[in-house]
């Protein structure tokens, strides 16, 4: 029988919510009283790994989680510091007997995970770990032989097939835990929640805004206004055609489970409109919708299995790849100078809001590894400093999927044309044009080509290139052509060692 506790802990770290949280859920049902913990860790928050979009989403995050505790009568017991240290001794001040927590298959928190449980087992508590983060956990899809997959659509057709089978829906875990949350009063005193800026962090209310609230928020919107249209305007930056939940699904301020199943619903319902034609249009984008919710969990998996791509590319041919070193290059990357506008332009959308479109985070990054021939390693770390849902597992996986160094990667020949992506996903310019002042008032013939202007024209629009805008800093055919010859030879040269591919295609 399953040992029942006075009170519990439940130890948060990215799930910076009460409902439809599978470690709250249990705590609650095994236990008299939960007491809710987060422990700041200096060092990470001052650290290259996160960034100021990141920390101030969390730091708000949690003070809409406290106040939400306090509205039941109870808080947030924010500690700092040695997280087996600080967890034992609230166990001890609350009388707790148990920890419950969610896993997290960065292999940073599993070995901090594997230290604090061990620590915690010995001074006396019970310690539970649990899947949230992610649908389906790492070993819950797998090949019929037991091995986990490295291709996304075999992946999916399996997942979808446990989706059908084995659903996991929300756990109602708000409900059980509202009456069971321990009273301030016996938790006692509880830090502040801090400001970025006491982490060395600037703040700016142009990053995603925080908390559960606001991620509830998000879900319905997009469910009532553009989950049915996702496939078509996904790819546009100037629309709102995704559902900017990233960074909540990042800080768990909503659970994938509650996200998964309101597509579900959605694409049911949708498969029952009256109109044969509409019904089909709508459940195929939302199907498409769901798939991009599939490839969060796929590349989950990916990491909990394989950890060493944290680290190195996952194809071994990629280790030969000879990188240019250009530090001026990928400057002028990072702050928006490269001449060509869909990149500049995302760049600086990256820079400002804490935030990117998908289809720019494919060409910004097709950009960097193939035409600047820059290792990935470079905008992997510079997207986790930027961006406010930052995570391992899916920025190094979309990272090796555009440089071709990675599982289920685009073709190495594959390299984006920025002038032709630009043309095509933002015709008009309209993206470009709110993001760079400098081509606000250029035609959109020229406004992803402003080189081609004539002089006298760029002078009478007040777009000098040069100038008020950068000449491209390096041709596209030859950077083209270089990265097929570099890319090439590495693959030829891994052959030639033993056989193995570069990427798949």
């Amino acid at each position: 029988m399953a040992s029942r506790y006075p009170v519990s802990l439940v130890w948060l770290r990215r799930d910076l919510r009460l409902d439809d949280h599978v470690a709250l859920f249990h705590a609650a049902r095994r236990s008299d009283r939960v007491v809710c913990a987060f422990v700041l860790d200096p060092p990470l928050l001052r650290g290259s790994r996160v960034g100021a979009p990141i920390v101030q989403f969390f730091f708000d995050s949690l003070r809409v989680l406290r106040k939400r505790l306090r509205a039941l009568g109870s808080d947030l017991a924010l500690l700092e510091g040695d997280f087996a240290g600080e967890l034992i001794a609230l166990a001890r001040r609350t009388n707790a007997g148990a920890v419950f927590y969610n896993a997290d298959y960065d292999p940073s928190a599993i070995a901090r995970d594997l230290q604090v449980t061990q620590r915690l087992r010995n001074a006396g508590f019970d310690v539970h770990a649990f899947t949230d983060h992610v649908y389906f956990g790492a070993d819950d899809v797998v090949q019929d032989s037991g091995k986990p997959y490295t291709v996304y659509t075999p992946y999916r057709r399996r997942w979808n097939a446990r989706f059908e089978t084995a659903p996991h829906p929300p756990v109602p875990s708000e409900a059980a835990a509202r009456d069971k949350v321990l009273p301030r009063e016996a938790i006692g005193a509880t830090r502040e929640i801090p400001r970025p800026e006491d982490f060395g962090h600037a703040s700016s209310a142009a990053y995603p805004r925080a908390g559960l609230t606001d991620a509830h928020s998000l879900l319905q919107q997009f469910l009532d206004s553009g989950a049915t249209d996702y496939a078509g305007a996904r790819n546009i930056p100037a629309l709102p055609g995704t559902s900017r939940l990233s960074p909540h699904l990042r800080a768990g301020t909503i659970g994938i489970r509650t996200v998964v199943h309101a597509a579900a619903r959605l694409r049911d319902r949708a498969a029952q409109h009256d109109g044969a034609r509409e019904a089909h249009r709508c459940a195929y984008n939302i199907e498409a919708w769901l798939g991009e919710l599939v490839w969060r969990d796929f590349y989950q998996q990916l990491l909990a299995h394989h950890p060493r791509v944290a680290h190195e590319p996952f194809a071994e041919a990629a280790k030969e790849i000879a990188y240019a070193h250009d530090p001026a290059g990928y400057a002028a990357w990072c702050d928006g100078r490269t001449g060509y506008p869909i990149v500049d332009a995302a760049m600086i959308q990256l820079n400002t809001m804490g935030w990117m479109h998908n289809r720019l985070r494919m060409i910004v990054a097709s950009f960097l590894t193939k035409h600047l021939l820059t290792d990935y390693h470079d905008g992997e770390r510079y997207f986790e400093q930027h961006l406010a849902d930052a995570d391992l597992a899916a920025n190094n996986g979309g990272w090796q999927w555009s440089a071709s160094t990675g599982t289920d990667a685009a073709p190495y020949f594959r390299v984006f044309n920025p002038t032709l992506q630009g043309k095509t996903f933002d015709p008009d310019g309209t993206f470009v044009r709110a993001m760079i002042p400098a081509l606000r008032n250029l035609p959109p013939k020229y406004v992803h080509e402003p080189w081609k202007l004539a002089p006298l024209l760029q002078a009478e629009l007040g777009c000098v290139i040069g100038r008020h805008y950068p000449a491209p800093i390096v041709d596209h055919a030859f950077a083209r052509q270089r990265a097929l010859d570099v890319y090439g030879a590495a693959m030829s040269k891994m052959r030639r060692r033993d056989g193995g591919p570069l990427s798949r295609s």
